[in-house]
């Protein structure tokens, strides 16, 4: 694709919401009625002061005093070909003329489109997709499957994990969020690999890889291989810190699965299409999992969808017999043709190549040099437009930056422009895919004032 992702004939075209035109009286209604009338999640509610957004193109929203900021949150990992795509934007306004509801017992075309689309780019003997309203329930649909298929009712997930909101897949979530909420039964967590805060007194990524593998096949045997339906994992880590699995790490959970006829779900909500430089993120390793999870990126967020990719032989058990599982918007209509437009533009502009050259060429050595420059910077990780910098009060302990710091670095990085996405003591660079080399320059220079800032805080 050009380096120019949103064509200037979009931008001469812009609507009368462009900044500088929006009412600042509307913005401060916006936050007036979400702070009557919105309930927020994961939040205490009294304290909130939510940044209203009045309009967005591209990588690039703005509020409503005209304000211009970087969307490098990609709002929550999901706007992959940016704000306001026109193709994609003309499809769900084109299908609404035509059909904008359908009950999904009846066939559809433009559903039958999307599934196509999406198996165009899953491994050999994936030819079905079960459609969701999000990521949360393709995880909660998928290990229904994989019970139902193999007869087994536990599923291993790991403790640095998100796998969503709903019953069994906020119990199958391993941080924080899982324990308040744990009423789902049959949940087993293990540690997965994360060299960098070592659960195995590792000091290589070989290392890291091998202990980890050990670590997971005593868990298995110790809760009974036959009591297993499932292992649950994220490919690529998400929300718990960008966390690339090291080599040889996923081909062993494949051949531990194999030895005792586990399924393997691979959760892609965050990490597919086109979020590592790869439509799926299994695709760097050559791994072939049994259900693939996704949501997200397959349409850039704009309506909510999700699904779960079967393999032919987890379908084929509910050939005779009926799955107990079903939503009323699944494969709804306006998500679909969403779907199948955001998949065309990113296949003709060649999206994900874009991204994975920007990952290797621009965004990952410039993350390497704000390490080198700045003492807070504890690593570096990720690939493609997912990226991690690990923040610590001190490289030699790696003790985490404190929480007071990581909100004195948020309001650095607005103030300067960057809409950011901070997680516990870590700053996740995640651009929608078509970033521009320009766009990652200018975040760049931004990361680094704000850094220098922090810096001096804790050097003084």
């Amino acid at each position: 694709m050009t380096d120019n992702p949103t064509p200037d004939a979009v931008r001469a075209a812009l609507p009368a919401d462009v900044p500088g035109t929006a009412d600042p009286g509307d913005g401060e209604l916006a936050l007036r009625l979400d702070r009557d009338h919105v309930f927020h999640s994961w939040s205490a509610q009294a304290s909130l002061a939510p940044l209203a957004i009045a309009g967005g193109l591209g990588c690039e929203v703005w509020d409503f005093d005209g304000r211009r900021y970087l969307d490098f949150s990609s709002q929550l990992v999901n706007t992959n070909v940016g704000h306001r795509h026109p193709a994609v934007v003309a499809a769900i306004q084109a299908q609404a003329d035509v059909l904008p509801t359908v009950a999904p017992a009846h066939a559809n075309l433009t559903r039958g489109l999307a599934a196509r689309a999406i198996v165009a780019h899953a491994p050999a003997e994936m030819s079905k997709v079960f459609f969701t309203n999000g990521g949360a329930d393709a995880n909660e649909n998928a290990m229904r499957l994989a019970r139902a298929h193999t007869g087994r009712d536990k599923i291993l997930s790991a403790y640095r994990s998100y796998h969503g909101n709903t019953g069994a897949a906020v119990v199958a979530t391993g941080d924080w969020r899982r324990v308040p909420n744990e009423f789902a039964r049959g949940h087993v967590h293990f540690f997965g690999p994360y060299l960098y805060r070592t659960e195995f007194w590792a000091t290589t990524p070989e290392e890291e890889s091998e202990r980890a593998l050990y670590h997971l096949q005593r868990v298995i045997e110790a809760e009974g291989p036959a009591s297993v339906a499932a292992v649950l994992l994220e490919t690529v880590v998400g929300t718990g810190g960008v966390l690339v699995p090291p080599p040889g790490y996923l081909a062993g959970v494949r051949a531990l699965c194999d030895r005792h006829g586990i399924l393997l779900i691979l959760d892609e909500v965050m990490a597919g299409f086109g979020r590592t430089g790869a439509w799926f993120a299994f695709d760097h390793v050559g791994v072939r999992p049994d259900l693939v999870t996704f949501a997200k990126g397959v349409n850039s967020g704009y309506v909510p969808v999700g699904g779960v990719i079967l393999s032919d032989e987890v379908a084929a058990t509910f050939d005779e017999r009926v799955f107990p599982g079903g939503l009323t918007y699944s494969g709804h209509p306006l998500a679909m043709a969403s779907i199948v437009a955001t998949l065309t533009a990113m296949e003709a502009d060649c999206v994900v190549e874009h991204a994975a050259r920007i990952g290797a060429d621009v965004l990952g050595p410039g993350l390497a040099a704000l390490a080198d420059r700045h003492p807070v910077v504890g690593e570096v990780r990720g690939l493609g437009v997912f990226w991690a910098l690990e923040l610590v009060a001190d490289r030699t302990t790696r003790e985490p930056l404190p929480a007071a710091a990581m909100a004195r670095l948020k309001r650095a990085l607005l103030d300067r422009g960057l809409l950011p996405f901070l997680a516990d003591n870590r700053i996740h660079v995640v651009p929608p895919c078509v970033v521009t080399t320009a766009e990652v320059e200018r975040a760049l220079a931004i990361y680094d004032e704000a850094l220098t800032v922090i810096d001096k805080e804790l050097h003084a």
